[in-house]
């Protein structure tokens, strides 16, 4: 069994909480791209709220622990363990309760590099747990915005995860799928399942705009996010999410697994 105090030790020693990888200005920019509705950031959220940049600064600081401070500019940005736990237990109970009533779960990430190996411990737990961890529309075509233009990117699973890949790269150990912010995707995924009449997800868990867009679509998502994704605190303070778990999603794989091994724990679904 993995302690709390364990926990709270390897956050901080692999870079999960405490301080991390998102900076300061980064985290800035992010709250006043989402403050005027940018899209890159608001990842299918469509606010109900004002949410002005003092206002997401001040929700960040809430939900997440960054600084509160709007004239700290410059410098490192800093996640509060603690409330990395609170929600990291949250997110336990609610995967739990998905467990007990036997639901439609679908597992999705725009960091299939990093988090991969997190959703797909989960999803093989619910699996064994009699949940049905959906997978439609595999191989569909998405055309998502990108940096360099609008890109064909294809749906594939791995584990019973959801992500994309951009068209024609080859499934192999070296091209895990792409990282994506875009919501399309799992509207893909649920338009693809009504077609052919099948099973809709009761619970999305994914990040970016696989549980933000399931949220906007009254979808009941529960989901990780960093420093710099204020929508997903956004839809969680709206009602939208579920739980938002702060921590980086940018280190190494092998630095999310004693958090999947907790949540498995006080889920009651170790085997």
């Amino acid at each position: 069994m993995l302690t709390t105090e364990e926990l709270r030790a390897r956050l901080l020693a692999d870079g999960l909480a405490g301080r991390v990888s998102a900076t300061r200005a980064g985290c800035l920019r992010s709250y006043r791209l989402f403050a005027d509705r940018d899209p890159r950031v608001t990842l299918g959220l469509v606010p109900a709220g004002r949410w002005d940049r003092g206002d997401v600064l001040r929700l960040m600081a809430e939900r997440c622990g960054v600084s509160a401070d709007p004239a700290y500019r410059e410098g490192p940005e800093t996640i509060d363990p603690e409330r990395t736990l609170a929600a990291l237990e949250a997110f336990a109970v609610r995967l739990r309760q998905a467990a007990e009533r036997r639901e439609a779960v679908l597992f999705g990430t725009g960091h299939p590099h990093r988090l991969l190996p997190f959703y797909g411990e989960l999803a093989d737990a619910l699996s064994a747990a009699g949940c049905s961890v959906l997978t439609p529309a595999q191989g569909r075509c998405v055309d998502i915005t990108t940096r360099f233009g609008v890109r064909t990117h294809t749906l594939d699973y791995v584990r019973g995860v959801a992500l994309v890949r951009v068209a024609g790269e080859e499934r192999t150990r070296g091209a895990p799928g792409a990282h994506s912010h875009s919501p399309l995707p799992v509207r893909a995924v649920l338009e693809a399942a009504a077609d052919i009449g099948g099973r809709l997800p009761e619970l999305v868990v994914g990040d970016h705009g696989w549980v933000c867009g399931a949220g906007q679509l009254g979808i009941a998502a529960i989901g990780l996010a960093d420093a710099d994704d204020p929508a997903v605190f956004v839809a969680e303070a709206e009602g939208r999410v579920a739980v938002a778990v702060p921590l980086d999603d940018g280190m190494p794989s092998a630095a999310y697994r004693p958090p999947a091994r907790r949540v498995l724990q006080h889920a009651g679904l170790t085997r």
